[in-house]
């Protein structure tokens, strides 16, 4: 197949695109290098990358016109700047515009959407969470820019009339993410500065069991809305003790507060139809990631880490 990446140079989408490449796909990777790493993508006879915006119309459509894709993945998002609600809308919701019209004017058989779970809101009315609960993105429910806007691009590409996979994601972690708590506390230990530890829980999904179902989606199994999750959650003060094991680290200064305006005390999704539909299950256990992403901290040097979040710090 002809694969295009929006984001591929991005955590998620890079390993995507590798995986891709192994099965002898051609791939095309679009990423403006905003939170994307030029390293992350390996130099191969059936991989092509432009750099660019997705909000730049004019750029996409020559983009698409010359490529050809068969399937789009759109991993690119902006996210990194809560008060910037212009990038978001720029990105998210301009830019997955973009892709769509584009991906009509070729005739792209499927576009695979990565959504974030925080499209149920802050205070989900439900936990686990069903794929029947309501979107509560906005500020009715409590939110952030970044879930509104990744929220509406879903709805256009919905709305497109392409056949189409949104994978609504727990939280994500593996070798290569610079963004949430484990990079965040692997480099502070690594700089003997304090940790900030919220009293919240997550549900942490290694990097290649994403991976597994995204390709899936991509050769064509699956049609509508799914969740990518593991189905269990555990706190933050668990992920740091783990972190703490594996950076060899006897302790460190904390810093603990209480949950902020624009977090979540939890989100557990029910993944019960992704495991069916896609013959689907968790290969790799928490404790086993999270051993896996350290070591290749170490092997790699985190210069930032990003976060949707307001005064993390």
């Amino acid at each position: 197949m002809r694969v295009l990446v929006t984001g591929g140079a991005g955590f998620i989408g890079s390993w995507v695109v590798d995986k891709l490449l192994e099965q002898n796909n051609i791939v095309l990777v679009v990423d403006n290098y905003k939170t994307g790493v030029s390293k992350n993508n390996i130099a191969h006879t059936n991989l092509s990358i432009v750099n660019g915006t997705i909000s730049n119309l004019q750029f996409l459509t020559t983009v698409f016109q010359q490529f050809k894709p068969d399937v789009v993945l759109h991993a690119a998002a902006s996210y990194i700047a809560p008060e910037n609600w212009q990038d978001d809308t720029d990105t998210n919701i301009t830019g997955t515009i973009n892709v769509v019209n584009c991906c009509k004017a070729v005739n792209v058989k499927r576009i695979v959407y990565l959504q974030t779970s925080l499209c149920y809101g802050l205070k989900p009315i439900q936990n686990p969470i069903t794929l029947t609960h309501p979107l509560f993105s906005g500020s009715y429910n409590g939110g952030s820019s970044y879930a509104i806007s990744k929220t509406a691009a879903e709805q256009y590409v919905a709305l497109s009339g392409i056949n189409f996979v949104s994978l609504r994601l727990a939280n994500v972690y593996g070798p290569r993410n610079l963004s949430g708590p484990l990079p965040t506390f692997y480099q502070r230990l690594a700089n003997n500065l304090p940790c900030t530890i919220i009293n919240t829980r997550r549900d942490f999904i290694y990097i290649t069991d994403v991976v597994n179902v995204v390709v899936k989606s991509i050769s064509g199994m699956g049609n509508g809305y799914y969740q990518v999750a593991t189905g269990k959650d555990y706190s933050i003060k668990e992920l740091y003790q783990l972190t703490l094991k594996y950076t060899n680290i006897k302790d460190a200064d904390i810093i603990e507060k209480p949950l902020g305006n624009d977090d979540v005390k939890t989100i557990l999704l029910d993944p019960s139809k992704t495991q069916t539909d896609f013959n689907w299950s968790i290969q790799t256990l928490f404790e086993d990631g999270v051993k896996q992403t350290i070591q290749w901290y170490k092997n790699n040097p985190i210069t930032k880490t990003y976060t949707h979040l307001k005064n993390i710090n």
